[in-house]
């Protein structure tokens, strides 16, 4: 989808890609994804193993990782290749076309893809964040909209199938009014900067950095971190394909140690960490620092407390979050039916929790 040709809906049901049609899509998602991989970096072929890992430019301790390179030095007989995208939709299609090993996920997208007949076969293995004031619905001053019972009859932006149109859709229905209510339009996050400099939408749900842009010409509504405290929480996720399970799972546990290492480096480094994300999103110092200001970062203890994703044999609360995300998707109609709770305890991984996430 270009810039210039948006995906509106007028209705909740209208414009939901099927299940073939993601398939398809995942196969230009699938040449992109392959770029940076050599044609020998498989295991099969005699060569390193690899890992393809898909990730945002989102500050987290994901973030961290990539640029201290931690998993490269922790897995020094793996090729690793780090793959951006802009949303969970792209990454869900991705997993479809078999591009990717481990990636960055939001809750919403990861309800999605593990609900229906054909679930995409990936499970969850590690919170990288709970969405806080680094998501938000945005309002352009110009517009005279002060709250969401405003958005009436306005044209609103967001990345379709990503936890920010979740909670659009929650926000929304907070507020009385039904997706029907408002022109939605399907925008990732820099055609959304665009659109809203061209003055072509009223408001938009999105995540940082982006969102930050616009908060410097708009009013905010309500952010991810409200609508979590009304029930409806929404995280960044981070999901292993079933295939890298069977075939390396002591590369998981690798990756799962580092990416705790990353939680550690947060809350013990805070300058440090400033001064990684601000290199890798080409951002000020100080921009770097207010942005992960707004996120709410998990210790790896809390990982895999009873309060998120739990452990081996015993499941966290997240079971419940993921649950209650699909019933509220399904409710909405932008999936055909939920997964139920079996399913998604089914879809997470938690062999060696908690012990894998100790020092």
């Amino acid at each position: 989808m270009t810039p210039s040709q948006p995906r509106v809906s007028t209705g909740p049901s209208q414009g939901r890609p099927t299940r073939r049609a993601l398939l398809l899509a995942a196969l230009g998602a699938a040449a992109v994804a392959a770029t940076g991989c050599s044609s020998g970096d498989d295991d099969s072929s005699g060569g390193a193993k690899r890992l393809r890992i898909g990730y945002f430019a989102f500050p987290s301790g994901d973030l961290l990782v990539k640029n201290q390179k931690l998993l490269e030095k922790a897995l020094p007989d793996h090729k690793i290749s780090w793959i951006k995208f802009d949303s969970g939709a792209s990454v869900n299609q991705a997993f479809i076309g078999g591009s990717l090993d481990i990636a960055a996920l939001g809750s919403s997208p990861f309800a999605r893809g593990i609900a229906g007949s054909s679930p995409i076969p990936y499970k969850v293995a590690f919170v990288l964040d709970v969405a806080g004031e680094n998501e938000a619905l945005v309002a352009r001053k110009a517009s005279g909209i002060t709250d969401v019972a405003g958005l009436k009859g306005k044209t609103v932006a967001t990345p379709f199938a990503s936890t920010s149109h979740y909670s659009l859709l929650a926000a929304l229905e907070q507020a009385g009014l039904k997706a029907s209510d408002v022109k939605l339009i399907d925008l990732q996050p820099q055609p959304i900067l665009a659109a809203w400099q061209r003055g072509d939408i009223d408001a938009a749900y999105v995540w940082l950095p982006t969102l930050d842009e616009l908060r410097e010409t708009g009013v905010q509504l309500i952010s991810s971190k409200e609508i979590g405290a009304g029930g409806k929480p929404t995280l960044d996720l981070a999901v292993v394909s079933d295939e890298l399970i069977a075939k390396d799972p002591e590369a998981i546990e690798t990756w799962r140690k580092v990416e705790a290492d990353g939680l550690r480096r947060l809350a013990s480094d805070p300058e440090g960490s400033a001064q990684a994300i601000a290199k890798e999103l080409g951002i000020s110092l100080a921009d770097a620092k207010a942005q992960l200001s707004q996120g709410v970062f998990l210790t790896p203890e809390q990982v895999a407390s009873a309060d998120w994703l739990g452990t081996e044999g015993s499941p966290g609360k997240l079971a419940t979050y993921l649950t209650d995300t699909g019933a509220f998707l399904a409710d909405q109609k932008q999936i055909d039916s939920a997964p139920t709770e079996e399913t998604v305890r089914k879809a997470l991984y938690l062999k060696g929790l908690p012990d894998g996430l100790k020092q």
